[in-house]
């Protein structure tokens, strides 16, 4: 008798986490009910995605924070004395957030928000959130977030500290300085996706995996013509010291290399000019 087929290994389990995005919100609206001080961070993070935002909230509840936020950017906030009135306050609204102590008033306007197929977050209800706010490091163009998926805010913020603890400062810099280097490789290579884009990926990712940190805050537009002259059109990825002539560091070595140094666990995914080409920068080697 053939012998029974074995059963299929189960697969590993996947799923209970979240999909960590970078929402463009530039320019979208979006309403805030509530004025306390949860509120009033809420408003910080949508003002840095230059968002247009709607403040539902008497005046009586509001945060000094937030009511400084209303008074320093009249054209980006508009603001209500009053509380929320029902659903038309969410016709034409890309987000709705809501900071309020009333946990019955949140879910009716989560429920509302739901019909009308907005994206909500209730404060500190997270079974209410189609989407969750973590702790945030930002630098200039460097964006990282920490998420718990709701369980722990505090652990984020924890973790944050130690994140921030092993970035040198000089990260945002240098993501900034990558672009320029990056936009003028575009303009000497021109052309969308196929082999040469795969071949400008691939040398910028070397270069920002060769240089340190501090080293790429020094592209300067002089240093970045010497790089695409000696690196980009001889199919190699020359440092720093090579191109100002110090030789202190080992020579050239060929782009299509596959040997990249060990840097330490901090990842910093950031876009780089219109097209999002994300590359890793770490804060420094082992």
């Amino acid at each position: 008798m053939a012998e029974a087929c074995a059963s299929p290994t189960p697969a590993p389990s996947v799923g209970g986490g979240s999909l960590l995005i970078a929402w463009q919100l530039k320019d979208k609206h979006v309403l805030i009910v509530g004025g306390g001080e949860v509120a009033s961070q809420r408003v910080e993070s949508v003002l840095t995605a230059d968002a247009l935002i709607t403040i539902l909230s008497p005046a009586k509840g509001l945060h000094a924070r937030t009511k400084q936020f209303i008074d320093t950017y009249p054209t980006r906030i508009t603001y209500y004395d009053r509380r929320f009135s029902g659903a038309a306050e969410i016709h034409k609204m890309d987000m709705v957030l809501t900071a309020l102590d009333d946990v019955n008033r949140s879910r009716e306007i989560c429920e509302m928000c739901r019909k009308a197929k907005v994206p909500v977050n209730a404060a500190d209800i997270p079974d209410l959130c189609d989407f969750y706010f973590g702790a945030q490091i930002r630098d200039g163009p460097l964006q990282i977030m920490i998420s718990t998926n709701g369980n722990g805010p505090r652990m984020a913020a924890l973790m944050k500290k130690r994140l921030q603890d092993a970035l040198s400062g000089k990260e945002g810099e240098a993501i900034e300085r990558v672009g320029v280097l990056r936009a003028q490789l575009k303009d000497r290579a021109s052309g969308v996706g196929g082999a040469l884009g795969r071949k400008r990926m691939k040398w910028m990712s070397e270069v920002c995996n060769t240089w340190e940190v501090d080293e790429l805050t020094q592209l300067d537009d002089t240093i970045i013509t010497k790089l695409l002259d000696e690196g980009w059109e001889k199919n190699a990825v020359p440092t720093l010291d090579q191109l100002t002539g110090r030789q202190t560091r080992n020579i050239t070595r060929p782009f299509q290399s596959h040997a990249f140094p060990q840097w330490l666990p901090v990842i910093a995914s950031f876009a780089l000019g219109a097209a999002c080409t994300t590359l890793a920068l770490l804060s420094r080697k082992r």
